[in-house]
């Protein structure tokens, strides 16, 4: 664990967290190819595009879009909001994670078909990567697949019903979700709410003339990859994780 003086753990500007994501390029049921839909009930999360081409579908209360992406855009949504990557071509982003990751590190619920969503041990064994190698890859690829028949009734009773079609998904989130929640608030607390108040004391210090903390300032970089080709929700991510 890399620490401060004050024995908090260290967390890039704003208690963001960072990964490189490189799309999957398998061929799902629909003819497209990408990740798995998937929600976020705490966090935000933002997607810089650093090369190739394709589209994020999303699903709130407001609706279904499909929003293109291409080298340069960017892209952010807020918890509740389903989304799905579809890889055009050589899909690559940075990702951008609010809570030091949170989103990557705990905060997703995927779109299983509604029997998957019963209990948190269903939704947990029925989400659970096995393998290794191309192995893993295959595991991966059939729970987005799986995820996609539950993206899709969810689409399909949006229609048919509006905003209310997402209660029981959401309902069901949170009940697979609440185990995690004191993990998710120390997290919250050792970077975003601890980078907000330091933030509010330098100010404090400003206004009254001072300013100690210019003195402590350093320098800090983190040369490679925490983990490399981990598979995730949407493809392979190169982590850099402040927490480890």
């Amino acid at each position: 664990m890399c620490e401060l003086e004050s024995g908090a753990a260290l967390a890039l500007p704003g208690g963001i967290g960072i990964s490189k994501l490189t799309v999957y390029d398998a061929e799902a049921p629909d003819g497209l190819t990408g990740g798995t839909p998937h929600v976020h009930l705490a966090c935000s999360e933002g997607y810089y595009v650093v090369t190739g081409t394709g589209t994020v579908q999303s699903l709130t209360t407001k609706g279904y879009t499909e929003t293109p992406l291409r080298t340069g855009t960017v892209v952010w949504f807020e918890p509740g909001t389903i989304h799905r990557l579809v890889n055009g071509g050589e899909l690559q982003i940075l990702t951008l994670m609010s809570n030091s990751g949170l989103p990557e590190a705990g905060d997703a619920v995927m779109t299983m078909p509604p029997e998957y969503l019963t209990d948190r041990t269903t939704y947990l064994k029925a989400t659970a990567l096995t393998g290794t190698g191309a192995d893993r890859t295959a595991s991966a690829i059939a729970r987005r697949d799986l995820a996609l028949q539950g993206f899709a009734v969810l689409r399909g009773r949006y229609e048919a019903e509006g905003p209310s079609a997402l209660d029981d998904f959401f309902a069901a989130a949170i009940r697979i979700v609440r185990p995690q929640l004191a993990d998710w608030r120390a997290r919250w607390e050792q970077g975003a709410r601890r980078l907000a108040d330091q933030t509010g004391a330098a100010l404090d210090a400003l206004e009254a003339g001072t300013a100690p903390h210019l003195r402590d300032a350093e320098l800090h970089h983190l040369p490679t990859p925490t983990e490399g080709g981990r598979h995730g929700m949407c493809g392979h991510l190169d982590i850099y994780d402040t927490q480890a």
